[in-house]
């Protein structure tokens, strides 16, 4: 899949079928729109093309720094990549881009830079300035400007009824069977392992401390969870806490601490990506290192249980 950052470095002359959106956690609503582009697209010899942005339109219209987002844009490309998409499109928003008109946007943009031969857009899409602009606009101009549009309708949306605010939403109450099933993949999260301050050494459960860039990145819940990950070609369980760790230290900053079952590799500076499978239990404090290292042990029999499991 080709990656191409911004609108205006969008060269190719082959025409196109094209779907715009954030689609953060590109969920299993995001992957039938999608599919339906990239089978439409192949189907005629064209262009199976998304156009996307950053940062997301709420961060800059609203000014809502809040808002944590399901993907990494980078985690977004990989997800669009395996479904077949050929280029990706990551325009920056801005508030000058939000005010070009309906008609702007259209001709300038999807006419003569994309070169659309058709447009798959969802029923209740609006565009242009203050979103001035309806799906059905959207048809009146491409009987002007020669190209169709695919309305994804409401029943068919209804009928995946799913959302990236639902996801959002069960990952910060820590509800990973419905977040992964609305996701149709684990959740994850990627980052560097960096040196911790050797806890989880003391305590007999050696850890890697993941550090995520990214600080728009949704984290779960605080809690104890089940992950899994890939290293070297080989597949390793474990468990991984995310919180401020109020045993030890009440440290004010999130850290994130990856404990791998019988695994020994020195992965400092590596990066690492952990699918978190199931919480295992909210975050809390013990009165003393003692009684911490016997819940861990009882954590980490939960997971083996759960090995078991999942390998029968």
């Amino acid at each position: 899949m080709k990656v191409i950052t911004d609108i205006e470095n969008y060269t190719l002359t082959q025409s196109c079928v094209l779907t715009i959106g954030t689609f953060d956690g590109v969920h299993v609503g995001h992957q039938k729109i999608i599919k339906k582009l990239v089978k439409q697209a192949h189907k005629q010899n064209q262009l199976a093309v998304v156009l996307t942005f950053f940062p997301h339109p709420r961060m800059v219209l609203q000014k809502d720094q809040s808002l944590r987002l399901i993907d990494t844009m980078e985690e977004k490309q990989n997800h669009l990549a395996a479904l077949g998409v050929d280029v990706l499109v990551v325009h920056p928003f801005s508030k000058a881009f939000s005010r070009l008109t309906a008609l702007e946007f259209t001709r300038d943009i999807l006419v003569n830079r994309f070169h659309i031969a058709s447009l798959i857009i969802g029923y209740d899409h609006r565009f242009g300035r203050n979103r001035e602009a309806t799906v059905e606009d959207l048809i009146e101009l491409g009987t002007s400007y020669d190209f169709s549009v695919k309305k994804i309708e409401a029943q068919e949306i209804a009928s995946v009824n799913v959302s990236s605010t639902k996801i959002r939403k069960a990952l910060e109450q820590g509800d990973l069977k419905i977040a992964n099933s609305y996701l149709g993949r684990t959740y994850t999260l990627t980052g560097t392992v960096r040196k911790g301050n050797g806890i989880g050494r003391t305590l007999d459960f050696r850890t890697a401390n993941l550090e995520i860039q990214e600080e728009y990145k949704l984290l779960p819940a605080d809690g104890v969870y089940f992950m899994e990950t890939s290293w070297n070609n080989t597949h390793y369980y474990g468990m991984m806490n995310i919180g401020v760790r109020p045993t030890v230290s009440g440290d004010p900053k999130h850290t994130i601490e990856v404990h791998l079952f019988d695994f020994e590799e020195n992965i400092y500076h590596q990066k690492l990506s952990v699918s978190i499978l199931q919480m295992i239990r909210k975050e809390q404090k013990f009165n003393s290192l003692e009684l911490l290292k016997d819940q861990l042990e009882k954590d980490r029999l939960f997971c083996l249980e759960k090995i078991k499991t999942l390998n029968a």
